[in-house]
């Protein structure tokens, strides 16, 4: 199929740029720059209609002076000119973008001279924060150099309606929807409350593109989307925010359309998603016939990564062998110089390539193991690899004693991972512990929804008090009660103490008796001096249960600032003028 003429679109795809990442970094601070260079540069030589970014085209909510001079000077170099566009916009468009005081497409602005347009929704790096609800992107539109669309001014329902474009006979409707917090969107999805509008004439006629950036994989029972909550008339979803390059589009067998990911141009973590080849694609699309081509990122750092098992070497060491350390050293020294040789290999004929690779040995020292000085361990390659200070990761499976009496007997085989676990959160660490353990194990005055966050605030802020003060507040509030009832017996306390933290608010009743215990948890901590490691309130999800989320609809709420908050949405049809 030839897709070359006056009837295709051609776009240029790309998700989480994440421009200033490490940008004081004097091994890797140019590297985003270097990419975004390279990204606007390839839609310029395949001469694109116009470029699609999928969120977090920059890493801080409050890009710097630097960040923000780059971008708009990269912007104005590649997408300003005198080469005409050459498809028109055909819907509302003071509705496809509503975040500007010039809400039209930044091409056909009479004051500027665009070349090709740029389309981006924001992630939850760069999303909208303050009462104005504004972000980094709105500064680049209301410099005319991108077209933000996609962003939902509603907490209670979302309506998505499309950019209409027409190239010759070919037809385009582009959904956008920037991040929201997976919780909230989940549930708004469930609820019914996302509508996807379509174009009233000639729906079949239409090419639907769908850009959209949340959690892909499922990171918790609702901190995620699962693919079928997307409307089953769309074509091609371009799926930002998961940084895994999986590029080629996949066919979803129930919904019966393709899904993109991308992937992040820069690696801002050393995880083996990470390790993934970075590409951008070219999208080819003329009538309802689409065609993806890869284009591999020159410009990008090398990763590589390899974990390390050090039982599975029994016949060359074990923990009782002398000088065991040094062994272990001697191992992980060959794993890494194999790794750096691989990229030498990899980087003869691409001149564009840093010199200095990233690199990570994640080292499994369970057994009776000890670990070794990193520091002085990466001391040998400082000149060698972009990442000295963490080349080297230990972890270490959990384990469990057999032996000790009246344990209570767990199937752990579901929950044992290893110590450095990335992406799970506490209190869904917590949650699981309390589905597979025992009747006799289960909480009776509290829930494992409130443990759980009372333990992540804990964790992720600090709050010393947060469990103490929990457990204090849902005391008192039994206590009570059982006086308001009047119950006096052993029996009828324990029976009704339970009826009080199972009725049908449960979840209003929690999210009360939580936020009552983090406001006093904040007190006694301001009464001792110290200061608080995220002034803002806990991000608290009304709806704590995860089962219940068809049957009763979930109070609405503001959104919160910060990275990934909680949240959900729905789904529906409609229509658009």
């Amino acid at each position: 199929m030839t897709l070359e003429d006056e009837d295709t679109f051609k776009i240029l795809i790309a998700t989480d740029i994440h421009l200033g990442y490490l940008e004081k970094d004097a091994i890797r601070g140019q590297d985003t720059y270097n990419t975004l260079n390279e990204i606007l540069d390839c839609a310029k030589k395949n001469k694109v209609d116009f470029i699609l970014l999928g969120g977090d085209l920059f890493h801080e909510n409050k890009p710097s002076r630097r960040c923000l001079h780059s971008s708009i000077s990269m912007l104005r170099k590649y997408c300003m000119g005198d080469s005409p566009v050459t498809f028109n916009i055909l819907s509302d468009q003071t509705v496809n973008f509503n975040t500007t005081q010039f809400p039209w497409v930044n091409y056909q602005d009479e004051n500027l001279n665009i070349s090709i347009p740029v389309f981006s929704i924001h992630g939850n790096h760069d999303d909208p924060t303050g009462a104005e609800g504004l972000c980094a992107l709105d500064l680049l539109s209301a410099s005319g150099l991108v077209n933000h669309f996609g962003h939902s001014h509603s907490v209670e329902r979302i309506e998505i309606s499309p950019v209409l474009m027409q190239k010759g006979s070919t037809k385009l409707a582009l959904y956008g929807l920037g991040s929201i917090p997976d919780e909230r969107l989940y549930r708004m999805f469930v609820n019914k409350q996302v509508t996807m509008l379509r174009p009233k004439e000639d729906q079949d006629g239409w090419f639907n593109l769908f850009a959209i950036h949340q959690n892909r994989s499922k990171h918790g029972p609702t901190n995620y989307i699962p693919e079928q909550f997307l409307d089953d008339f769309l074509d091609l979803v371009v799926w930002g925010h998961e940084h895994e390059c999986l590029i080629t589009p996949a066919r979803n067998e129930q919904q019966l359309f393709y899904v993109t990911q991308p992937g992040s141009s820069v690696a801002t973590s050393l995880s083996p998603g990470e390790a993934t080849k970075k590409h951008i694609g070219l999208l080819k699309v003329k009538g309802r016939k689409m065609n993806m081509q890869k284009i591999p990122l020159k410009t990008v750092r090398q990763f590589f990564i390899q974990d390390v098992v050090l039982a599975d070497y029994e016949d060359l060491f074990t923990p009782e062998t002398p000088q065991v350390t040094k062994k272990m050293e001697d191992l992980c020294y060959a794993k890494v110089i194999e790794m750096l040789e691989e990229a030498e290999k990899e980087r003869i004929g691409c001149p564009l390539t840093p010199e200095k690779p990233l690199v990570r040995l994640r080292v499994d020292y369970s057994g009776g193991f000890e670990t070794f000085n990193t520091s002085r361990f990466s001391q040998k390659f400082v000149d060698r690899v972009a990442n000295p200070k963490d080349i080297i990761h230990f972890l270490r499976k959990r384990e469990y004693k057999d032996d000790i009496k009246d344990e209570v007997t767990i199937d752990y085989g579901k929950l044992i991972k290893p110590t450095a676990v990335g992406g799970l959160r506490v209190e869904d660490m917590v949650k699981q512990y309390f589905e597979a353990a025992e009747q006799k194990v289960q909480l009776s005055l509290l829930t494992e929804q409130g443990m759980g966050k009372a333990i992540q605030e804990y964790v992720d802020k600090d709050e010393k008090d947060a469990i103490e003060e929990l457990i204090t507040c849902q005391l008192e509030k039994t206590q009570r009660h059982l006086q308001a009832r009047g119950v006096t017996t052993e029996q009828d306390i324990d029976a009704e103490a339970r009826r009080c933290h199972r009725p049908s608010g449960a979840n209003l009743h929690d999210c009360v008796s939580f936020l009552t215990a983090m406001n006093r948890a904040k007190a006694n901590r301001l009464e001792r001096g110290e200061e608080s490691v995220d002034q803002d309130m806990p991000d608290v999800d009304m709806n704590f249960a995860d089962d219940d989320v068809v049957a009763s609809p979930a109070p609405t709420r503001g959104r919160g600032r910060g990275g990934r908050g909680r949240g959900g949405r729905g789904r529906g049809k409609g229509e658009c003028c």
